[in-house]
């Protein structure tokens, strides 16, 4: 059992980290062996460039934790086992993961979550779970910001590449 000044530890951790995080889903964990946890956690670390963490704690303490921050309007969803998932970088990212484990282990559910101050539901996480993430997002920027330059070039190479050919064109005509 924690001691008082343990609980404070905890909850002040905890705020500190619903502050720091840009998204936060919750999720009952019941039934699930340690090795299913365990394997949930190397999933979100698996990716070096995310920052995500899961975390296990008592309802009220994840309850006073979230006073103040946007995981406040998750309250409702503290009650049974219940875990944290945080995003500090990429919401989609974690979204993906979750809802992919929540298909491979059914006793994983997914209850709600919260991204930007707004509260997410179960489907609206599994919507948000087939958006490009924010890699994706950055490949196809890039490729939008560099398709006009590539057609642009193309469109200065092609009169010099066309009077290329004409003069190829020509000489094969005069040698034969």
């Amino acid at each position: 059992m924690l001691t008082r000044e343990q609980k404070k530890e905890a909850v002040s951790e905890l705020g500190d980290k619903f502050a720091r995080a840009t998204s936060v889903f919750v999720a009952d964990f019941r039934g699930l062996s340690v090795e299913d946890v365990r394997e949930l956690r190397g999933l979100l670390r698996s990716e070096p460039e995310d920052d995500f963490e899961y975390r296990v704690a008592k309802n009220s303490l994840l309850a006073l934790a979230a006073d103040g921050h946007d995981a406040e309007v998750l309250k409702e969803h503290f009650s049974g086992p219940t875990a944290v998932a945080l995003s500090y970088g990429d919401p989609v990212g974690l979204a993906k993961v979750l809802v992919k484990y929540s298909k491979d282990h059914e006793l994983f559910e997914i209850k709600g979550g919260v991204l930007d101050g707004k509260p997410l539901n179960e489907g609206e996480v599994k919507h948000l779970a087939t958006l490009p993430n924010l890699l994706e997002l950055r490949g196809k920027l890039v490729g939008l910001l560099q398709a006009p330059a590539v057609q642009l070039a193309r469109l200065f190479n092609e009169p010099g590449g066309q009077l290329a050919r004409l003069v190829a064109a020509r000489k094969d005509a005069l040698e034969e």
